[in-house]
């Protein structure tokens, strides 16, 4: 049995199942239908990076792992803190600190439905969802988003994949998706005093199938394989509307994609010119090369969390209060927040509301130019008395160098590193995808970044770190949530429908990862300068 005390002096006790992590124990406890001890916390889910986890152990702590050390320090490691996802659920008696939930905002756009019907939007993310109430016109009514409910489970897709593939593992995420349309469902019908008669769930391939219950092992391992590639209507559960599935066009590309090229083409100044790029960034990566109305060309490379702010020292998802961007200003680094900066603490010094992936990326470009950062992503000293001032604040944290950028927050070498890779897999997509169809950069009409990165992230900034050639930074576009945007207009306009149902016959996928220099090419890209 493990004993819980928690920050507002509740006992709990759980009986946690065989092969689970403490975290994971702790992430599925539910009592009597009140919402989970860790609903809506950012979870790295096992790869010991956020330290959101953490738990004080009141008796036998545990012998600490090296990622706790250099995460909590070792005051903390002698304290009894240990970080609950590197250890096994075993009988245990622990406390839980208050839980860093991330905000889940939402905005009520309009009153009353026009006809009483009312639909509903869903953009299924690994990491987050967003939605949106419409009304029978397609005007939207209400909107929000907030944390995918699988993410103690998993934080990127094979991890996800890997926990469905458990005994019970793919009805406890299903149930966990269900849970959640469930719940938004009564919410916008109480909002807006009609039934919901209807979804549209826009999602990658594996969060479909995880939302489905469908078996995962196609998908799992290699050769990967869609058994089902959506484009049809289904019935969640008995007391949820039917729900149409946009089609998925491979196995790492869905129905997200299928619906984001339904919004770009029926945008209301009309389809793009071809040749152009769609790329849908956010733990996976997925991308479109549209050649002509006949030909696409599809590519994904897993990115992980850290554009969705999971898995990184510091990283938040966007919220009030969170870091979005820095600014080198002549007496340092100015740290730019979203809506407000954060609330003095108990303690005076402020609470660390954190960094989210776009603000990782800023405050990298930023370092990069003040040349604190070189083109391996390694931390130097440079000759600039701005530069020096900066790399003052390089230290050694638990193995490995840090860098103190002021609020109470550190970059570590590690973070560094995942940003690195994040470029790395982008660079390469986006380079054999032109590569394979013969185009140089320029001949791209458009660039449209959807997803975590696409929406916020600062064009310079990506150009700086080499996920972009120079030369392309004058025809991107800020796309937005077009998924979200694609399954709106799938509900309310037939003729999108008919046209998304005819895209996977004009799709052909480039397996990156699948080809025999995969590897090299991606090491060859993990350098922040952009490589053809």
């Amino acid at each position: 049995m493990i004993r819980i005390e928690t920050h507002d002096a509740q006992a709990v006790e759980l009986r946690p199942e065989a092969g689970q992590t403490l975290a994971q124990a702790i992430f599925l406890f539910r009592k009597d239908g009140l919402a989970g001890l860790w609903d809506g916390v950012p979870l790295c889910a096992g790869l010991g990076k956020c330290g959101l986890c953490r738990v004080r152990y009141l008796s036998e702590p545990p012998p600490p792992a090296a990622e706790e050390l250099r995460r909590l320090g070792r005051e903390a490691v002698d304290l009894g803190w240990r970080l609950s996802c590197l250890h096994p659920a075993t009988p245990c008696h622990i406390e839980l600190p208050e839980p860093r939930r991330s905000a889940r905002p939402r905005s009520a756009i309009t009153g009353t439905p026009a006809s009483g019907a009312v639909s509903l939007a869903v953009d299924l993310g690994t990491t987050s969802i967003h939605w949106a109430a419409l009304n029978a016109t397609g005007e939207i009514l209400s909107s929000g988003q907030g944390l995918n409910p699988q993410m103690g489970l998993g934080s990127e897709v094979m991890s996800r994949l890997a926990y469905a593939a458990k005994s019970g593992g793919a009805e406890t995420l299903s149930r966990l998706l269900t849970d959640r349309l469930r719940a938004l469902v009564r919410e916008a019908e109480a909002a807006h005093g009609a039934k919901v008669s209807r979804l549209c769930v826009a999602g990658n391939s594996a969060m479909t199938y995880l939302l489905l219950g469908l078996p995962v092992e196609a998908l799992a391992r290699a050769p990967y394989r869609l058994d089902y590639a959506g484009g049809d209507e289904r019935q969640l559960a008995p007391d949820l509307p039917g729900a149409l599935i946009p089609p998925l066009l491979a196995p790492f590309v869905g129905a997200d994609l299928s619906a984001g090229l339904a919004a770009l083409h029926f945008s209301p100044g009309g389809p793009p010119a071809f040749p152009y790029l769609l790329a849908d960034l956010g733990t996976n990566g997925e991308f479109v090369l549209a050649l002509s109305p006949d030909e696409y060309l599809l590519a994904s490379v897993p990115m992980g969390p850290a554009l969705e702010g999971v898995g990184l020292r510091h990283g938040r998802t966007a919220a009030p209060g969170a870091v979005r961007a820095f600014v080198l200003t002549p007496v340092g680094l100015r740290p730019e927040y979203v809506e407000r900066a954060p609330l003095p603490g108990p303690d005076g010094t402020g609470e660390d509301a954190g960094i989210t992936g776009v603000g990782y990326l800023s405050l990298a470009a930023t370092l990069l130019r003040a040349g604190v950062l070189d083109e391996s992503g390694r931390f130097v000293v440079p000759a600039t008395p701005l530069g020096q001032r900066l790399a003052r604040g390089l230290d050694a944290l638990g193995g490995e160098q840090a860098l103190d950028i002021g609020a109470g927050l550190l970059l570590p070498a590690s973070d560094v590193e995942e940003l690195v890779k994040v470029k790395a897999a982008f660079n390469l997509a986006l380079s054999r995808l032109l590569a394979e169809s013969g185009l140089a950069p320029g001949a791209l009409q458009s660039v449209h970044l959807a997803g975590a990165m696409g929406e916020h992230a600062d064009i310079a900034d990506l150009a700086a770190l080499g996920f972009l050639p120079e030369s392309l930074t004058g025809r991107v576009r800020r796309a937005g949530n077009t998924s979200l945007a694609g399954a709106r207009l799938l509900l309310t306009h037939p003729r999108a429908w008919d046209w998304v149902l005819g895209l996977p016959g004009r799709c052909r996928t480039l397996d990156l990862t699948s080809e025999p220099d995969f590897g090299s090419l991606y090491v060859e890209r993990m350098v922040l300068r952009h490589v053809a």
